[in-house]
């Protein structure tokens, strides 16, 4: 087993295939010393063969035949980087049918079958790996599977869409409009041109999801994640924000407390002070809490074509040693707990509620005695007349209130006359809540 080499079937030769097959050529010397033989690839399968290729690939090794990759018993490795996620499950599924172990960076195909392709993986023994579908080059899964296994997460918090990410610290940075920054997020490649998976927040549950799965060793679906995205945020929202020492993040957050689970993406607000506050840009990171080691933090770029490519060759390493230590199929770890998801009245958080009353005596007294009525006390409070209205905007930030109580509280503020309208509410976290 010393000296074997390992084959690998590339599905994908776009951005990150590319990279993989960069990764592969200028760090062999590298890989063979650290896994012991030598990792080729014998098969890529592409959907237009005739077109140009960035990188420098034998164009006798490309083909649009997937039965060249999933039934050659001389290719060990499927790498599969194309996405989709039917198509790409069945084909993933008739590879590990095969016996061949799987290296994927498809967030969208895991979070839908993910649990099923695990299983039949440990049926047929082999590995599944795929550190790249979650935040890029950031060793977020491996550090949950490997370096935090001892330890119990509790919480985590995680800005895992640079897409997002870039657009709201153009947003704050350069006081410039969601419509603004996400035509030029497109422009520079950052958003696609339909940005809805993105802006939606859709891209983010799906990873928050399979996260979850893994920090809290129980099967959740993206169907359990709450998820609301950034199109209704505001500049005035920011600003006041600001005011208040706050900067927005589009955060995915999952908790876990009596065994039950929360998960949801929404735009929160996190204090000036926290570290997640200062991750701009298109960068991604991941704050942790566990019961022993504390808090930690994951930051890195969340995509691109090398850090994107250095996740899945990390994986492929691991796959190949575990081929030559004669232990494939044996690291996956089924869910230990059946799925408990919280209720409203048990979920509880701060929060930052903007809305705009007449500006005349008895209204603040009017909205504070709803939130009293309610048993949620108040921590910041700020007034700003509205010019030319006679009307201000009223903006509170609540002690930790349930979402069941913040319900009661917006439907009785809707039927207060002197309120005009509740432009918005956020979740604020980071400030031990």
């Amino acid at each position: 087993m010393q000296d074997k080499k390992l084959n690998v079937g590339l599905c994908g030769l776009g951005t990150v295939g590319t990279g993989v097959v960069e990764i592969l050529q200028n760090h062999q010397e590298d890989i063979v010393h650290q896994v012991g033989c030598s990792i080729d690839v014998k098969r890529i399968l592409v959907n237009n063969l005739s077109k140009p290729r960035g990188a420098s690939v034998d164009p006798s090794l490309l083909t649009d035949q997937v039965d060249e990759l999933v039934n050659d018993p001389d290719i060990d490795i499927i790498v599969e980087v194309m996405g989709g996620i039917e198509d790409t499950y069945h084909v993933l599924e008739r590879a590990v049918q095969n016996g061949k172990h799987v290296v994927t960076a498809n967030k969208d195909m895991m979070a839908v079958h993910g649990g099923k392709l695990m299983e039949l993986a440990k049926e047929k023994h082999c590995d599944i790996r795929y550190e790249a579908s979650v935040a890029g080059g950031i060793p977020i899964i491996g550090s949950l599977t490997n370096g935090l296994a001892s330890d119990r997460v509790n919480k985590m918090m995680g800005i895992v869409n640079g897409t997002t990410n870039y657009i709201l610290t153009k947003m704050v940075d350069e006081k410039r409009t969601f419509e603004d920054v996400l035509k030029e997020a497109q422009d520079l490649g950052f958003a696609e041109a339909d940005p809805t998976s993105d802006v939606d927040g859709l891209d983010a549950a799906r990873k928050i999801s399979l996260l979850s799965t893994l920090a809290f060793k129980m099967q959740t679906v993206l169907d359990d994640v709450e998820v609301s995205g950034i199109r209704g945020i505001s500049s005035e929202d920011l600003s006041y924000a600001a005011q208040l020492g706050y900067t927005m993040k589009l955060l995915g957050i999952a908790s876990r407390e009596n065994g039950k689970v929360e998960m949801s993406v929404q735009p929160t607000l996190v204090p000036n002070a926290h570290p997640l506050a200062g991750i701009k840009d298109e960068y991604n990171a991941v704050y942790v809490y566990g019961d022993a080691v504390g808090e930690t933090m994951f930051y890195g770029p969340g995509a691109g074509k090398l850090p994107t490519a250095t996740a899945v060759v990390s994986d492929l390493m691991d796959v190949v040693k575990n081929v030559r230590l004669g232990v494939t199929g044996e690291s996956s770890v089924s869910p230990h707990y059946d799925k408990q998801m919280k209720t409203k009245d048990e979920i509880f958080s701060k929060f930052f509620v903007r809305l705009e009353g007449e500006d005349e005596a008895g209204t603040f007294l009017a909205i504070t005695q709803e939130f009293a009525n309610s048993g949620v006390s108040l921590d910041k409070i700020l007034q700003m007349p509205v010019e030319g209205h006679d009307a201000a905007d009223i903006i509170l930030i609540t002690h930790n209130a349930s979402r069941f109580q913040m319900d009661a509280i917006l439907h009785a503020l809707e039927e207060i006359e002197a309120v005009r309208s509740i432009h918005s509410v956020y979740r604020v976290e980071g400030e031990g809540n």
